[in-house]
């Protein structure tokens, strides 16, 4: 199966923009009647009929709808400082949505490295891979966020996890962590959260945890918090 994406649905129709239409007509030379299945980013699967293929327009009848495809029953959001190679960021994105992550939010710490980022290119980045990975959840992507005003938003989930390379009591997450609970953990930048965010972390309610005895760069740190989340969320308690 491939995926195709659009979010201009207009009750039993509908139609893909200028980049998707060229790619269906164009490239994979499909024609009126050729039916196809697409998402809305939105978590539902649609299946359709093709009753317009121009080279920049593209319309499709829908003939069924699948609510809730591969929805799981938790919300993972990774708040995480950019590394300075936004190429690293960019894997980090789209291996994190072919595993499935519902949020990110990139953030800004005393020691972070990157002040600014792309945020269209990245969008691109998570749309590609989602329809790759054959998912209809768009993950959300949030502007940089300086981090105490992270730690200040009121919609936070109670399951809270912050990675650092501090020393201190850190239980390994596969231990400190409740499946089925929507969760939020942080990770740090290169040079890793200061001891005022991570003192300032910890009196909002965020538990220290392990990720390995390795040191992990940051892209790399987030993706196995990923891998770990969603493994637990699969496995019988």
């Amino acid at each position: 199966m491939q995926l195709f994406y659009t979010t201009d649905i207009q009750g039993d129709l509908a139609y893909f923009n200028e980049v998707e239409a060229r790619h269906i007509v164009q490239v994979l030379r499909h024609q009126v009647g050729d039916l196809l299945h697409f998402v809305d980013g939105h978590g539902t699967l649609y299946r359709g009929r093709i009753v317009e293929a121009r080279k920049k327009s593209c319309a499709l009848s829908i003939l069924h709808r699948e609510s809730a495809y591969k929805q799981r029953s938790f919300v993972l959001h990774v708040a995480i400082a950019p590394p300075k190679n936004t190429g690293r960021f960019e894997w980090f994105l789209e291996k994190a949505t072919e595993l499935g992550i519902d949020r990110i939010i990139p953030l800004h710490c005393e020691r972070s490295e990157r002040s600014r980022l792309r945020l269209e290119r990245l969008e691109k980045v998570l749309l590609a891979a989602m329809k790759q990975s054959l998912r209809a959840t768009l993950p959300q992507l949030q502007p940089l966020t300086p981090f105490d005003r992270l730690l200040g938003q009121p919609d936070l989930p109670t399951e809270r996890l912050i990675a650092h390379c501090a020393e201190g009591e850190k239980r390994p997450l596969g231990e400190n962590y409740r499946p089925g609970q929507d969760v939020i953990i942080l990770i740090g930048p290169e040079g890793d959260f200061s001891p005022a965010e991570i003192d300032a972390a910890h009196q909002r309610g965020f538990r220290a945890t392990s990720l390995g005895p390795s040191r992990l760069r940051t892209e790399t740190a987030a993706l196995t918090a990923c891998t770990i989340l969603n493994y637990l969320n699969q496995t019988p308690a």
